[in-house]
């Protein structure tokens, strides 16, 4: 069954109020300012919807209460749990940066050596979780997909939207872009 926008709106607002991991800000503030960052940066429509709903998974999955109390013990594949309750809804521009942000993280592990001191200590160890990063051959195959760089850029904003208190614009400004890249406005 798809997502509405009301879903989406009531998931974020209620599941959302809880912190995000072991990080300094609530799901709803991470969603925010990661699409705040993508919008600062002149990203498509597309891809300030994928920044807004990259970790929708993390509301949706089983596990949310265990994942949002303590650092995880496994993986809960969170960039793929939304992606069935968006398929239909949403276009492939705003699908597949979600999918892959979790292997943009692997892949820049790969080719950056400074990023991984850029993660947070929390992002490190779900890093670890979720396979640690890429060997040279991995990473090149990631790069070459569609959305690959897309990815890329939605994974760096995911790193920097951690920030306590930081303003940004409130959910609606956000669900009505949704609404434009879904074709329903």
């Amino acid at each position: 069954m798809a997502l509405t926008r009301d879903d989406i709106a009531l998931l974020l607002t209620e599941r959302g109020k809880k912190q995000y991991g072991r990080e300094a800000v609530s799901q709803l503030d991470h969603a925010l300012q990661c699409a705040l960052l993508a919008e600062e940066a002149g990203e498509t429509t597309a891809s300030v919807v994928a920044a807004l709903l990259h970790d929708l998974g993390h509301l949706l999955a089983p596990a949310a209460a265990e994942h949002e109390a303590r650092a995880p013990r496994h993986d809960d594949l969170h960039q793929y749990v939304a992606l069935p309750f968006l398929r239909g809804v949403l276009p492939d521009a705003v699908l597949e940066p979600i999918r892959m942000h979790v292997d943009a993280k692997r892949y820049l592990c790969a080719v950056d050596t400074a990023y991984w001191a850029t993660l947070s200590p929390a992002s490190q160890h779900s890093l670890e979780l979720q396979g640690g990063p890429y060997g040279q051959a991995e990473a090149a195959r990631f790069a070459e997909q569609p959305f690959a760089f897309e990815a890329i850029r939605l994974r760096r904003y995911d790193d920097l939207a951690k920030v306590p208190g930081r303003a940004t614009p409130p959910l609606p400004h956000y669900l009505a872009l949704m609404e434009q890249v879904s074709g329903r406005s």
